[in-house]
């Protein structure tokens, strides 16, 4: 999601027939006045007219300048996909043409990037190998989105870890924290704005091999949408409870909101961010079938 103008959202996401079918594509609505649009399909994987790839993973990001991207991915697979970028400069209303990211770009794999008060934009990505590797990085814009370059995060580290969010704090420290297969939401820590990182480790939160989402409040609470259980025999077991953590300080987190408390449902691939007017909007897929939102607001 992304907040166009002060009351209005952006949501994209990606369906089809199924996952990885080549009649997956990239759909877009906004949200106005509690009440959503119509989605619309604004980019797919057509190659050309005999071939068509699924479309993955859509991103939404504004950039200060009030320029949109929409990152998404087109390929076979998330290890052969590749990264495709669109633009908007009216709010969403129309969009360029596609472009493929430059090689060995993929954009963000599922999170949103973050702008840092120097202007550059860090983009938290991820590589899945052919060898069941996976891979964080980030991938980094000094000159808003013209070009790139990418940043290792502990690669030869012990933990397999893909899809990061950025957490931002005082003193140009920055944290990630991503989906991992080894049963919690794993970390790494910067000093430098993101220019060189710790290793990983482990964080305190659990994590069934499913997507979060995270964002630095304005006020500098962190918050991080997750499934609070561990890996089971599939891929798509533990995604049935689905909560909101808070913290302080990206080290001690405290479950703030129970958003679904199912047994073997599907609710994952949250997204979370925070409008001009201080509430949280979180949307995540609703078993499957649809995409949920939801709105928090703050106590005081």
């Amino acid at each position: 999601m992304v907040e166009t103008q002060p009351g209005e959202l952006l949501l994209a996401c990606f369906g089809g027939t199924q996952e990885s079918k080549p009649d997956v594509q990239i759909w877009l609505a906004k949200l106005k006045k509690d009440k959503f649009s119509t989605p619309v399909a604004v980019a797919n994987g057509i190659v050309n007219d005999t071939l068509r790839y699924p479309a993955w993973n859509p991103v939404l990001f504004k950039e200060r300048s009030g320029k949109i991207f929409l990152f998404y991915k087109v390929g076979p697979n998330p290890r052969e996909w590749w990264g495709m970028l669109k633009t908007s400069n009216d709010g969403g209303k129309t969009w360029s043409e596609a472009q493929a990211l430059p090689k060995d770009i993929l954009g963000p794999i599922k999170n949103k990037p973050v702008q840092l008060s120097d202007g550059s934009i860090l983009s938290p990505s991820s590589v899945e190998e052919a060898n069941g590797r996976w891979k964080a990085h980030i991938e980094k814009s000094i000159d808003t989105g013209k070009s790139w370059i990418t940043i290792p995060i502990d690669p030869d580290g012990e933990f397999d870890v893909i899809q990061p969010s950025i957490l931002i704090y005082n003193n140009n420290r920055l944290q990630i924290v991503c989906r991992s297969k080894q049963g919690n939401v794993i970390q790494a820590w910067s000093s430098d704005e993101g220019n060189t990182w710790s290793k990983l480790s482990r964080t305190s939160l659990l994590n069934p091999n499913s997507g979060t989402d995270a964002v630095t409040l304005k006020n500098g609470l962190q918050l991080i949408v997750y499934n609070p259980d561990v890996p089971g025999k599939d891929w798509m077991n533990g995604r049935g409870k689905l909560r909101v953590a808070s913290s302080a300080d990206g080290t001690t987190w405290t479950d703030v909101a129970v958003l679904e408390n199912g047994t073997t449902e599907e609710y994952s691939y949250p997204a979370i961010i925070q409008a001009s007017d201080g509430l949280v909007h979180i949307s995540y897929t609703y078993d499957r079938k649809n995409i949920k939102h939801v709105v928090l607001k703050q106590s005081k």
